[in-house]
Order: C-alpha cells, then sequence, then structure tokens
C-alpha cells in the first residue's frame, strides 16, 4: 500500500484532478474550461454578478478571475460593464448566446455527477455538506496564525 492511499489530502488532491479532468473532455466541443464553466453556471443561476460576487463564490481573486471572464467574453458568452454606480465595480451578465449554451452545457454537472456515482440525490447532498465542511475547517486553518497550526503546539 502506497503512503498516499491512506492520506486525505492526496484522495482530495485526485478527486478535484479527475473531477477537472472529466469536465475538460465532456466541455472540448464548447471551447470551455472548468473554471469558465462555473462562471456561466453561477450567472445561469443567480444573473448578473460583479466580478467581486463571482470571485467570492468560486473563491478566486480578481487577479485570476478577471481573465478568465474576458475568454468568457471574447468567446461571445458574456459581457462585461462598468457599474453606472461605480466605475470601479465591473458586471458579468450573459449574451444571448450565453443563455443559449445553458441548454447544452449546463447538463454536464449530472453527467458528472453520473459518472462519479453520486447521482442519488441523498448521496450527493450528504457528500457536498462532507466537502462543504472540510473546506471550511481548512480554510480556518489557512487564516489562523502559522503558530497556531503548528503540530507540536
Amino acid at each position: 500500500m502506497a503512503v498516499t492511499d491512506e492520506m486525505v489530502c492526496f484522495s482530495l488532491y485526485s478527486a478535484a484532478r479527475a473531477t477537472t479532468q472529466a469536465y475538460r473532455s465532456l466541455l472540448a466541443p464548447w471551447g470551455l474550461t472548468y473554471p469558465q464553466y462555473l462562471v456561466l453556471a453561477i450567472l445561469w443561476h443567480e444573473g448578473e454578478q460583479t466580478i467581486g460576487s463571482l470571485g467570492d463564490a468560486m473563491q478566486l481573486d480578481s487577479g485570476t478571475l478577471s481573465p478568465l471572464v474576458r475568454r468568457i467574453e471574447q468567446a461571445g458568452y458574456v459581457r462585461r460593464t462598468r457599474s453606472p454606480h461605480d466605475e470601479r465595480v465591473v458586471l458579468v451578465q450573459l449574451t444571448e448566446a450565453g443563455h443559449a449554451l445553458r441548454a447544452e452545457v449546463a447538463p454536464m454537472q449530472a453527467r458528472v455527477a453520473e459518472l462519479a456515482g453520486v447521482q442519488d440525490d441523498a448521496r450527493r447532498h450528504r457528500l457536498i455538506s462532507e466537502l462543504h465542511g472540510l473546506t471550511e475547517l481548512l480554510q480556518r486553518v489557512a487564516t489562523d496564525s502559522p503558530a497556531e497550526t503548528r503540530a507540536d503546539h
């Protein structure tokens, strides 16, 4: 048995990579990346967003998110505009092509869940809840001071 077989962190890393690879393969016909798909999914469900609110939802900083949104805009799926109330705020909204794309691309979520064997609602909700809890715990550690997270403390 390899040491990585007993590491939660490696299992999470492997699952995340496998998920991204599955989406990469499924989204290739539309030229979309997984993070671009996530931006579109947020816009499909929540409507117009600011770069800041998209960053919060995706847990990405604007330096990472802005080029990603720019590429989706170049593909014709979203439009970026300045807020009429505050020029510093960039709004992101779906174009007609972005709305139309939903019918073709949104079902990828169900397809990946099916491939992963988590199409049962109860199992999927339980897994999501566990992952949210784990994420919250680990984010707390990341914001604590280094002295507080030492194993010998």
